[in-house]
């Protein structure tokens, strides 16, 4: 029977033909966007881990002008059970001097522990060391992206660069280009997002008039119990500055947790949108096998008047309506696929799907094919024989 209603489909191919092209748009449409989804999903996962999401970061509360923090107050966060790292942080969007360019940056004052807190790796070069936090150095080491930006070249050790701060142009040496999991981000929105700048910050302090920092970068030993570092870190400060509600901590591991929330939830309403063109390509299942009903009714009448029963023609025209959004649902399955790897490709990012969307596109165009094949197949098994002959 299934060979049969596959036979079927060929008596009018221009039409069949259409109506799975409308099947394989509506599935095309759903398995893009959740690949989208998924992609970026795990793009700016990667992206919040790279940066460190076993970090907090520590600062002023906003509603004092009083708290500052200090070097004591870095040795206090040290001390607190389960953390197991903290670094001063100093960060200042301003402007760089590069050859010719005048580009927008994030100039971040690091110590030695950068590496360790915010995953940050050279790709050539150097990082920032002791010597450079001890000796006010005033060397840099600068993103992948700028580089490619003002170079056309990533290995741009030993160049110099001109940084706004303090008032004034500063002159830097390159010491290293760092290659962190925001290059590919960057990558994208390299047109919106500055490129990020390292120096010791001890140079920042210096050249700034500053004796104290921005922030605290806390790294944290227990993952699961990020919640309990935050109250014993807040408390900390609080007693050591005799402040009452001086600081807050900012739980980077919670917030990456409610992005992907987020991004889930707009992938999925965006393909529920995209669903709605499968309910449509329903209607013109339904308009086809109305339309194959009436060319076969002859045949339909042989049929039954040589035995075959109504759940056999109804049978059969179900299994034909299913096997137009069966083999649309594949090809746009397949589209959708091809699409998702050539982008991926070209943007340089992973390749990735949800397999859960891959699952749920079928079913649905299967059942779309289903439910709207219903009708016609009833109809066809419910014509009488002797009129069907007529016809």
């Amino acid at each position: 029977m299934l060979l049969k209603s596959i036979k079927s489909l060929f008596f009018s191919r221009v039409r069949s033909l259409l109506t799975m092209g409308g099947i394989a748009v509506g599935v095309f449409s759903v398995v893009l966007i959740s690949a989208i989804g998924s992609i970026g999903t795990q793009q700016v996962s990667s992206t919040m881990i790279s940066m460190g999401v076993d970090t907090l970061l520590v600062q002023a509360s906003d509603k004092t002008v009083s708290v500052k923090l200090t070097d004591s107050d870095v040795s206090a966060v040290r001390k607190v059970e389960g953390v197991s790292d903290a670094m001063p942080l100093m960060s200042s969007i301003t402007e760089a001097k590069m050859l010719e360019n005048r580009l927008d940056c994030w100039v971040w004052g690091v110590d030695k522990s950068a590496d360790k807190l915010i995953s940050l790796v050279a790709k050539h070069g150097r990082l920032i060391t002791n010597a450079d936090d001890a000796e006010h150095t005033r060397v840099c080491v600068i993103d992948e992206q700028f580089a490619l930006d003002t170079y056309g070249r990533s290995n741009v050790v030993g160049k110099t660069i001109k940084l706004f701060l303090g008032s004034k142009f500063h002159e830097f040496e390159i010491v290293g280009v760092a290659k962190s999991g925001l290059s590919a981000l960057q990558g994208m929105m390299s047109s919106v997002m500055p490129g990020f700048m390292y120096i010791p910050i001890s140079t920042m302090q210096r050249l700034c008039g500053r004796t104290t920092y921005d922030k605290i970068a806390v790294k944290i030993a227990d993952l699961n119990a990020d919640g309990q570092i935050v109250d014993r870190v807040v408390n900390k400060l609080n007693t050591e500055n005799n402040q009452s509600d001086g600081y807050i901590c900012n739980n980077l591991l919670s917030q990456k947790s409610s992005l992907e929330e987020i991004m889930s939830i707009v992938t999925m309403a965006l393909s529920l949108v995209a669903g709605i063109s499968l309910f449509v390509s329903g209607i013109s299942i339904m308009t086809t096998m109305m339309m194959s009903v009436s060319e076969r009714t002859r045949e339909i009448g042989i049929k039954k008047a040589t035995g075959a029963k109504k759940r056999d023609i109804c049978a059969e025209f179900l299994l034909q309506s299913v096997s137009l959004s069966l083999i649309g649902g594949a090809a746009g399955i397949a589209m959708g696929i091809i699409a998702a790897f050539v982008g991926c490709a070209l943007l340089d990012v992973p390749f990735m799907l949800n397999t859960m969307y891959l699952v749920i596109s079928a079913a649905a165009a299967v059942g779309v094919g289903a439910v709207f094949g219903v009708y016609p197949a009833l109809k066809a098994a419910s014509l009488n024989p002797a009129e069907a002959l007529r016809g």
